[in-house]
């Protein structure tokens, strides 16, 4: 199984997201414990994220890396997908 660690604005979000959005990050934190690079709803990103993925949630996104070695999951950015990309 792989840890998840969280950036310290990713914390912030999840720290202050409503319930219904906290469930849903809680289970996306679940699968990338288990698989991080196979599910539905996870892509390998290219241009400026190349090299991370994303895991969709309805209208927001969690951008992340893995690293097999050390068995982590590095979560980068919670943001909706109107602001995730911008940059």
């Amino acid at each position: 199984m792989y840890e998840v660690i969280l950036s310290p604005e990713a914390t912030d979000l999840y720290a202050r997201a409503d319930r219904p959005l906290a469930r849903k990050i809680a289970r996306c934190f679940a699968q990338l414990e288990r698989q991080p690079r196979r599910h539905n709803n996870i892509k390998r990103l290219t241009g400026a994220f190349a090299g991370h993925f994303r895991y969709r949630l309805g209208d927001w996104r969690v951008i992340y890396s893995v690293d097999d070695a050390g068995q982590r999951v590095s979560v980068l950015v919670i943001a909706h997908r109107s602001e995730v990309y911008l940059d």
